[in-house]
């Protein structure tokens, strides 16, 4: 049986979405909602809620369909002193922390991680900007850095934290799905730096905003109101969407 949505599915799932928004708790919604803007975020998180409840694949492709061009924006090579100084030692000082509601709490070399199974995928990264284009990615999927750190049952969310200042959550079904990985290599090579290097964010349901470069800092939570500015991530004072399903 074929795994795409129909449509006929699609507006049969819409009544039971606005039933969600209309009688769930303000903890089964995105923390968008309630605003005006947020209402249409809440939307989209619910249907896609309960149409990709079964955790489908996005789609993947054969190597064959790699883009012989892949535009690496925004910041494509932080400048904090940090980072250089970590670029210069090829990455061998670098760590990530994973934190909050684990029972577990990491500290993850890059060798650390390339020494869990491994998953590669083939996939279409969407920019929010218009543009498509496909790439090889190698990485550790979130979840079994999850189970490693022994996630506590309350855990809802997981907030990433990157070098360049830019920090976004997922909820706990984008994060637990199995093509969401810490990404370090791309293409059948490591990540290069204007892509992420050493570790990005990949989750292959939402748009490109939401895959993260330059991770440094993984944190376990329960609730995003008391995380910065409680909306959720970042881009949602510019105007993105916490939610950015595809």
């Amino acid at each position: 049986m074929s795994n795409l949505i129909s449509r006929r599915k699609l507006l049969a799932s819409l009544p039971a979405a606005s039933g969600l928004l209309l009688t769930g708790s303000k903890d089964s919604l995105p923390p968008t909602y309630g605003s005006l803007l947020g209402l249409g975020d809440a939307l989209t998180f619910a249907s896609h809620r309960l149409l990709l409840r079964n955790q489908p694949l996005a789609r993947e492709f054969g190597r064959e369909m790699i883009s012989k061009r892949f535009p690496a924006i925004n910041t494509t090579n932080p400048a904090s002193a940090q980072y250089q100084g970590l670029r210069a030692g090829r990455f061998t000082e670098w760590w990530l922390p994973i934190e909050g509601l684990v029972s577990n709490h990491l500290k993850l070399s890059l060798d650390d991680l390339k020494r869990f199974p491994s998953r590669t995928q083939v996939t279409q990264h969407s920019c929010e900007q218009g543009w498509s284009a496909i790439a090889e990615w190698t990485g550790v999927p979130l979840a079994r850095v999850l189970q490693e750190a022994g996630m506590l049952p309350q855990a809802r969310y997981v907030v990433f934290y990157a070098v360049d200042g830019w920090w976004d959550s997922l909820e706990m079904l984008d994060a637990l799905h199995p093509q969401t990985l810490l990404a370090y290599g791309m293409n059948g090579r490591e990540l290069p730096v204007p892509y992420g290097a050493p570790v990005r964010l990949r989750v292959e349901r939402q748009l490109g905003y939401k895959n993260l470069k330059y991770v440094i800092r993984i944190e376990v939570t329960d609730r995003l109101d008391n995380i910065e500015d409680g909306t959720g991530a970042v881009g949602v004072a510019e105007g993105y969407s916490w939610y950015a399903g595809i």
